[in-house]
């Protein structure tokens, strides 16, 4: 993890993996692999700080293990162990960094969204307020940078009008969740 305990990109990927196997059961190796490429390249497109995870890596860690079979060879059931449960808990409660160009942060909030319910509730309770507070963060920044550059020549105002709208109605639908949880 960063110093600031949020998940760097090979975690992130550790997340998806165990989240995978929690969520839907044990899973052919190929089945888990095809299905994680496919979420991560759909949030964050073709990224190799995120392709250099694998779950070979996770099984010698002792994270998952090979239910039958040996693993990629023979197309092995996996299904993660009880360190990786644990590792699961740890990473879901990990800090969600403010908001970044490079699709990481959009990453890790999908995969505590993704897998949430399977937190127990004050837990879920916990990270959507993270969320809160984080799209808060986000809409002071926006503003901040909107009364700078109020009078600026350009569409920067304008766009961020749009970025502001965004964050606005982001904050809107967390503290929504929240008040289901």
């Amino acid at each position: 993890m960063y110093r600031d305990n949020s998940l760097m990109p090979k975690e992130a990927v550790r997340l998806a993996v165990l989240g995978t196997l929690i969520q839907g059961g044990a899973m052919r190796y190929a089945d888990v692999a095809g299905s994680i490429r496919h979420f991560l390249d759909r949030i964050v497109g073709p990224s190799l700080d995120l392709m250099g995870t694998s779950l070979e890596m996770l099984r010698y860690e002792g994270l998952i293990e090979a239910l039958d079979g040996t693993g990629m060879e023979d197309n092995a059931l996996l299904g993660p162990t009880v360190a990786g449960r644990t590792e699961f808990d740890t990473l879901m409660r990990a800090n969600v960094r403010t908001p970044s160009a490079d699709g990481l942060n959009k990453l890790v909030i999908s995969l505590k969204l993704r897998f949430l319910h399977l937190l127990d509730a004050e837990s879920q309770r916990e990270q959507i307020d993270n969320l809160v507070s984080m799209h808060e963060m986000e809409l002071a920044r926006l503003g901040d940078l909107k009364r700078r550059h109020a009078g600026d020549d350009g569409y920067l105002p304008a766009f961020l009008d749009h970025d502001i709208a965004v964050a606005e109605a982001r904050l809107a639908w967390f503290n929504d969740l929240l008040a289901r949880v």
